[in-house]
């Protein structure tokens, strides 16, 4: 069988399949329609036999006592058709979309995150598999979760050859490249001032000249090797130190497919644009394929503190055959010194990718 499409345009299609739903239910006919799970502790989700596909994941927890970054030391993992390795491992939230171990409502195409100060976690990305699926949350914190869910699937004799496994990856590096101060440029060369410049000709001076012409230190959202594509990230950026000229919309996105070489094929003109904005976005917004989630800025100093963003390519997804490394500069060239953590979301032929392992959770809270 096929996908099948999700719009209003065909919703009217009869399609062949049965609708199954895994949840936290009270199996004793009460109202404790959740998942307690202690501190170190893994639950089970749920195990499906056979063919099928994932249509809707619905999650939301509390911690007791309050933990402030719950969402960062709760593991979300799914394994399909058998496999040793999870295709999905990923901080909790930020599987949701949105990093820092924050809540916010927000609503686009694949994810959202809902009303009350978005403790209701959506996902609608489509899950084929072939031979089963595994859900499994691990709580890493040091308070007790409870956790509700719902999986939503479609069993189905048999799935069609060309369909992708979805995969999720979260990388983290908690100190970026930052070469402007060490290549010998000062504090006046950056641009920086007590009168802080506020229009986009700054970006011309100093060391936003200096070249980046091989991607080599830029942050990495994504690095895999397959045959699939890629449908989207969400960035998290905290510019720490005020130092230097901090605004890191300047950064390039850069995508490599199939171990091309520089430059790539897929080669952006700044991460405002690559996330859909443009001229320094300072509001929060959600739209259906790109948002700014967060920001932390203050009039004082626009880009300090925290942002998240999202990009999703549900109608434009890139392509791989043997390879992708999807990267992108921390501020231009990367000058800048910030923290940078993100989700990568694509679909590929195979499951059991040896990807690199989800960092403990020291190295994942915020700071």
């Amino acid at each position: 069988m096929e996908l099948g499409a999700g719009s209003l345009a065909n919703l009217a299609s009869i399609r062949d399949y049965e609708s199954r739903r895994l949840s936290s239910w009270d199996r004793t006919g009460g109202n404790r329609d959740c998942l307690v799970i202690p501190p170190g502790e893994r639950a089970k989700l749920g195990e499906i036999s056979g063919a099928g596909i994932v249509r809707h994941l619905w999650m939301t927890m509390m911690s007791w006592p309050d933990e402030p970054h719950d969402l960062r030391q709760t593991v979300l993992r799914i394994w399909w058709d058998g496999a040793e390795r999870p295709s999905v491992e990923a901080p909790l939230g930020d599987f949701f979309g949105i990093g820092f171990g924050l809540r916010r409502n927000f609503t686009s195409l694949p994810l959202q995150m809902s009303p009350q100060e978005g403790r209701g976690f959506n996902c609608w990305f489509p899950m084929p598999f072939e031979a089963g699926a595994r859900f499994e949350i691990e709580n890493q914190g040091t308070q007790t979760r409870f956790f509700y869910f719902h999986v939503d699937w479609e069993e189905h004799r048999a799935i069609a050859p060309n369909l992708g496994r979805f995969h999720a990856w979260w990388n983290r590096v908690p100190r970026t490249a930052g070469t402007a101060l060490e290549d010998g440029y000062s504090r006046e060369d950056y641009g920086y001032s007590d009168a802080r410049p506020t229009g986009p000709g700054f970006a011309m001076r100093g060391p936003w000249r200096k070249p980046n012409l091989d991607g080599a230190r830029n942050y990495v959202i994504l690095d895999v090797r397959g045959d699939g594509h890629y449908v989207g990230c969400n960035l998290n950026v905290d510019v720490f130190e005020r130092q230097v000229n901090d605004w890191y919309g300047e950064g390039d996105d850069m995508i490599f497919v199939d171990d091309e070489p520089w430059p790539p094929r897929l080669h952006g003109t700044g991460t405002e644009d690559y996330f859909g904005t443009a001229f320094c976005p300072k509001e929060e917004f959600s739209a259906p394929y790109h948002g700014l989630t967060v920001y932390s800025g203050s009039e004082d100093w626009p880009w300090g503190g925290k942002s998240s963003m999202y990009r999703f390519h549900v109608e434009d997804p890139i392509r791989f055959r043997r390879a992708l490394r999807v990267t992108i500069e921390t501020g231009h060239a990367n000058a800048l010194a910030n923290d940078y953590s993100s989700t990568a979301y694509w679909y590929q032929r195979e499951a059991n990718l040896e990807l690199p392992a989800l960092p403990p959770v020291e190295a994942r809270l915020p700071r």
